[in-house]
């Protein structure tokens, strides 16, 4: 009899039951228990994978704390005069760290301002169309120490040398323009270059060009003229009644470290207050930030490991983290003047171990405003807050770290688990196989003594019958 390939065929067995009852007897345990092994795993790896991106954020905060140009910004702010709402700001005012707190009172009395010639009598144009010069030339343009040439071409009327004078890459402050009166055409040059003895200089290569130059080829005075009113001059503030004079209208360290814009001058010798301090709102987000972002690390721990159901409870690595953060929170600063801890500087650990901006000591707001280069001692020393901080962070965050390090071993376990899950289809497979083979010569066996049975119960019969 030929052997069947559905086990029970042959027989009439449930064999494909049998056989089926007893793979799942086999695998399924074994499955199971790699399948809790893998999501154990997976879950473990997420939680490392959160506390490792907190702690980041983190030492990101520190970092920045470790950094001494925190603490050395400066702010200053500007009480305007009582018309500024309808006259505009009297001055703009910007620090650098070597600013000295303190106030000032400013006063502008003149503005900057650049110079301006005009088309003297007898220098006009009857339109803006004559040619300037028939045989071109070269313009120079100069004032204080800066200078540019434009090449006029033959015939050019004034109109195009005004165009172009005006859109020379070169140009560094000029601006033409030309006034038609109705009876003549004027030209009238601006210069931005602001300060006494910056005034606007026009020199041509030729006699032609001296109608709109401010000194005649050869010598003399050229065809644009430059009134005392419109004469380049310095600007001048008063601060605290010291009169300062500058070039230009912005006053670079004229009170050391300070940058003083004026932007009007004073109406009635009106000042405006300029008051520079640290940057005490700056530093008080950035302690806020080093708060908020401890709290998050101590909650992420425990989030992952406080409770028996937690996915990392009772795991040495996180529990290590913890207790690191608490002792580097509790680090003692030498040499930090008045404070030696963040406990000095009213910051407090409540019995969460989460920080909090209470103390019965003082606040942070008595501790900068009594002692503010002490506060910015005690996270930028060295072996400060923010270093102790930092290095024990970088020990775990870092590449080479050892999360980096417990995320690999977990990865490690996750690769053999899915090798695990082959080698166990494969034991099921080649187990079913033989199951096969065995049952496959049972059926046969018992198919023939069926058989064997049905021709022995029908030859009795024929005998029965034949008596």
């Amino acid at each position: 009899m030929a052997s069947v390939t559905n086990a029970g065929v042959g027989s009439g067995l449930n064999l494909e039951s049998i056989i089926s009852a007893t793979l799942q007897a086999e695998f399924q345990p074994k499955s199971a228990k790699l399948a809790k092994t893998e999501s154990s795993l997976k879950v473990q790896l997420s939680g490392l994978g959160g506390i490792k991106s907190i702690l980041a954020k983190l030492q990101d905060v520190m970092k920045e704390l470790a950094k001494t140009s925190v603490f050395e910004n400066r702010t200053a702010t500007v009480r305007q005069p009582g018309n500024a709402k309808d006259e505009g700001d009297l001055v703009s005012v910007s620090t650098s760290t070597t600013a000295t707190p303190g106030a000032f009172n400013i006063e502008v009395t003149q503005l900057a301002k650049g110079s301006r010639a005009v088309s003297a009598a007898g220098s006009t144009f009857s339109s803006s169309n004559d040619v300037v010069s028939a045989s071109g030339g070269t313009l120079t343009f100069a004032a204080g120490a800066k200078t540019f040439d434009v090449v006029v071409a033959p015939g050019a009327t004034l109109e195009q040398i005004r165009q172009q004078i005006n859109k020379s890459k070169q140009n560094f402050g000029f601006s033409v323009n030309i006034v038609n009166t109705g009876s003549n055409s004027q030209l009238v040059v601006n210069s931005n270059v602001t300060g006494v003895g910056n005034d606007l200089k026009i020199t041509a290569s030729s006699a032609d060009f001296n109608k709109i130059t401010t000194e005649a080829f050869g010598g003399g005075t050229g065809g644009l003229a430059i009134g005392a009113v419109d004469k380049a001059q310095d600007a001048i503030i008063k601060v605290d009644g010291l009169q300062i004079t500058s070039a230009t209208s912005t006053f670079k360290d004229a009170v050391q470290g300070l940058t003083i814009k004026a932007q009007r001058q004073s109406i009635s010798g009106e000042t405006a207050k300029a008051t520079v301090d640290f940057d005490r709102e700056g530093v008080t987000k950035k302690i806020d930030e080093f708060v908020t972002a401890y709290n998050n690390s101590i909650e992420m721990i425990n989030q992952q490991s406080l409770l028996s159901t937690s996915p990392l409870y009772g795991d040495p690595t996180v529990r290590a983290i913890k207790d690191q953060l608490v002792a580097a929170l509790q680090t003692t600063v030498k040499d930090a003047g008045s404070f030696s801890t963040v406990f000095d500087i009213g910051l407090s650990l409540n019995a969460s171990n989460k920080l909090e901006k209470k103390s019965v000591v003082r606040s942070v707001g008595q501790a900068l405003d009594t002692n503010y280069s002490d506060v910015g001692s005690l996270f930028t020393n060295a072996k400060g807050i923010a270093e102790s901080f930092n290095k024990m962070l970088e020990s775990y965050v870092s590449t080479g770290g050892v999360i980096k390090k417990r995320q690999d071993d977990i990865n490690v376990g996750l690769k053999d688990i899915e090798g695990d899950k082959k080698d166990l289809d494969y034991r099921i497979e080649t187990m079913e196989k033989n199951l096969r083979k065995k049952y496959s010569a049972l059926d046969v066996l018992i198919a023939q003594m069926k058989s064997t049975n049905n021709y022995l119960t029908s030859q009795l019969s024929q005998l029965s019958r034949a008596k």
